[in-house]
């Protein structure tokens, strides 16, 4: 059984729905949670709600947009239970709108909650989490980022630039043990509210995601990880690279790619990178190019 006793966990966003089952799921497993959100009522029914379960909990009132707040609420529990463990940003808003029809200030605002929020709380944690040779960091992606979905450019845009996110911190973070992982869910919260027919949203509970939550948590959890979660169904998605092909420089390339689209674009072999520097190498290595010893 995945233990968390000793263990600080902050979850963003937790006054309710995925975030709420998260932190209670993360306290029933042992773990000291600050439970974050925007409205301090909300917090501290969960945190209530924690302790009466016989667990422990903070609740903490702050906008993951605000650095300063965000400094303070990393302070505050590092003066109340010594050290900072693992860190879930969950914390999100929907602005939906088709892009000709959306306003800026939509696409902004939820730009900024989603990765400034996710980026406020990563940078106010991670001296601690070097410090102590440990720290365990979930982003939440999501399929509209990964896959696209009409109505919500600024969400996907919001939840791809994540993985992103999680993809530099993880190879930064590997030599000080810590881990960055993220995750995709399909939970029945607000926010999906009259888009799903009843019968969905009964299946796709909140509790049936935390699972995923407490797996990338662990103390032998992966990195750059994209685990997909909903219904008590899991799965892996990835950001893949094709073999590609070599087709040649200057005048007719663009034609001689056209030409060889289909070699380009084939999904047998591909790979996962373990960096964005595979790209170039491969690159290089059509071109016939070995880098000298």
């Amino acid at each position: 059984m995945i233990d968390f006793t000793g263990k600080v966990a902050i979850v963003t966003g937790a006054g309710g729905g995925l975030g709420r089952e998260h932190a209670h799921l993360l306290a029933a497993r042992g773990a000291r949670v600050v439970v974050n959100d925007l409205d301090l009522g909300h917090a501290q029914t969960v945190a209530d709600e924690i302790a009466d379960a016989g667990g422990a909990a903070l609740a903490h009132a702050c906008s993951v947009t605000d650095w300063p707040e965000v400094e303070a609420m990393v302070a505050r529990t590092i003066a109340h239970w010594g050290r900072i463990d693992m860190l879930v940003n969950n914390a999100g808003i929907l602005r939906d709108k088709s892009f000709a029809k959306m306003e800026l200030a939509d696409f902004r605002l939820v730009m900024e909650v989603h990765v400034m929020g996710a980026v406020h709380c990563c940078k106010a944690v991670w001296p601690q989490m070097r410090a102590q040779g440990f720290g365990r960091i979930v982003m939440t992606t999501s399929s509209s980022g990964l896959y696209g979905n009409f109505g919500q450019s600024n969400y996907g845009a919001a939840k791809m630039a994540l993985v992103g996110l999680m993809q530099t911190l993880a190879l930064e973070g590997a030599r000080d043990n810590i881990r960055v992982n993220c995750i995709a869910p399909t939970a029945a919260t607000q926010m999906l509210d009259g888009l799903l027919p009843q019968a969905e949203l009964d299946l796709l509970k909140p509790a049936h995601v935390s699972p995923a939550i407490v797996a990338l948590l662990r103390d032998d959890a992966p990195s750059r990880t994209i685990l997909c979660a909903g219904a008590g169904a899991f799965a892996a998605a990835h950001v893949t690279l094709s073999q590609g092909a070599y087709v040649g420089t200057g005048e007719g390339a663009a034609e001689a790619l056209l030409a060889h689209w289909s070699d380009v674009t084939a999904r047998g072999g591909e790979t996962v990178p373990g960096s964005g520097a595979a790209q170039g190498r491969q690159e290089l290595e059509h071109a016939g190019y070995t880098r000298p010893a």
